[in-house]
């Protein structure tokens, strides 16, 4: 397992597909909940570390 440091504006690879069909997601808020915008459609959604943690893919820091 991969060890990342997550932060605000970073964009995370997803292994599994969101139903738009993108895999990348921004983070908007970090602690023991992410919340995380698709950048495919823009939804939003509140996820636990833990789910975020065991799914990442890759992970891209803001420029």
């Amino acid at each position: 397992m991969m060890d990342f440091t997550y932060e605000i504006g970073d964009i995370v690879t997803m292994k599994k597909k969101h139903p738009c069909g993108s895999r990348e997601w921004e983070i908007l808020r970090v602690g023991a909940d992410f919340r995380l915008k698709c950048l495919g459609c823009g939804h939003q959604i509140m996820i636990a570390r833990k789910l975020v943690e065991k799914n990442t893919k890759d992970l891209r820091k803001k420029a």
